[in-house]
């Protein structure tokens, strides 16, 4: 499996195993700075909110008021609460938003008319329109789930980071490299109530994205999976073509590119080319030691991490001793810059809390 096919993985396996609750770097982000001012409302305050709104949609009688009671005794998280109570208020929601989570039917091909219509209550048209695009993006319509949230704001939502995290993750299937940066730089520093798994996916979809070369095999890779994707949702029109079309015409640039470097001289490693012999000289060496850092570096290197070694740590992390835990975590971040680093080291931190080093 590709680095760039686990990470997306990774994103995807984040979202199903919270139960879907689961680069900026390079370019300044053009909305206004709002540095720690999103979060969401505590419980009381969103129940309210929820109430007043249920109140106004006509759901004033004693049932109604008893199941809006019962939901939010329910142990979900606070979106959930808000969706379950849309579709108590509101048909047209409770059917939107079904449909949305029942992988048994076509997905949706355009946004709905509700959220659209700026005639439509703000508080449900913002919130429906969130959960409709999270119970998207974990069937993997990310076309239509970013669609979804760009009719609203994250200052709209009662859950911005949850608002942050699916754009995230749908502008990065998508291969929008920029926008999906500027959403997790916002996700990372905007928000101060942000999950620490959103932050951490979020930090590992940085990274790959520092990656992302045009037109190299992990770039074909990438158009492989995004073609993958549409099939399985049975979009194999004009989009999809394209896609596939991209991916053959490289494919062949890259063979006549191995063929031209080969040059008609493959004698040099038995024939194996195209870094031996006389085709391309000294194009396969490497140096036998790398960079010597024991202390760590200072940011302000490309930002790069290594998302094998990442999960290989990840993995054996409750087994390795003390020393060789800081000397691995020194060595992992070494280039990163320090909002990513401090994502990463917390990370590690509750992985360490949960697993006792080893003696």
């Amino acid at each position: 499996m590709s680095i760039s096919r686990w990470l997306a993985g990774l994103a995807v396996t984040a979202v199903l195993v919270t139960g879907g609750s689961s680069l900026a770097a390079n370019k300044t982000v053009k909305e206004a700075a709002t540095f720690g001012t999103l979060r969401a409302p505590n419980l009381d305050e969103a129940k309210a909110k929820a109430l007043d709104w249920l109140r106004s949609a006509g759901k004033s009688d004693e049932a109604a008021l008893k199941e809006f009671e019962g939901i939010w005794a329910q142990d979900k998280v606070l979106l959930d609460k808000v969706a379950a109570t849309l579709a108590l208020g509101d048909e047209n929601a409770k059917k939107l938003l079904a449909e949305a989570a029942d992988g048994n039917t076509p997905a949706p091909t355009e946004v709905p008319s509700i959220l659209k219509d700026s005639k439509v209550n703000g508080y449900l048209r913002a919130n429906l329109a969130l959960a409709y695009a999270k119970a998207l993006a974990v069937r993997r319509v990310h076309e239509e789930a970013l669609e979804a949230l760009k009719v609203t704001k994250p200052e709209s939502v009662v859950d911005p980071a949850t608002y942050l995290f699916y754009r995230a993750v749908s502008e990065h299937a998508l291969l929008l490299k920029d926008e999906a940066g500027e959403t997790i730089a916002r996700l990372l520093d905007d928000v101060l109530d942000a999950p620490e798994r959103y932050k951490t996916v979020g930090a590992l979809m940085h990274f790959d994205m520092l990656s992302w070369t045009d037109k190299d095999l992990d770039w074909i890779a990438r158009k492989m999976t995004a073609s993958e994707r549409r099939l399985g949702l049975s979009r194999g029109g004009p989009k999809t073509q394209k896609i596939q079309k991209e991916i053959i015409a490289r494919l062949d640039e890259k063979i006549k590119e191995l063929e031209n470097q080969c040059n008609g001289n493959c004698n040099g490693n038995g024939g194996n080319c195209p870094n031996g012999g006389n085709g391309n000289p000294g194009s396969n060496i490497r140096s036998s030691s790398p960079q010597q850092d024991s202390k760590g570096g200072n940011g302000t290197g490309p930002g790069n991490v290594d998302p094998k070694r990442f999960k290989e740590l990840a993995e054996v992390w409750g087994k390795l001793p003390e020393k060789e835990r800081a000397k691995a975590l020194v060595e992992l971040t070494r280039d990163v810059s320090p909002r990513y680093r401090e994502v990463i080291e917390e990370y590690f931190k509750k992985l360490a809390a949960a697993t006792p080093a080893a003696k």
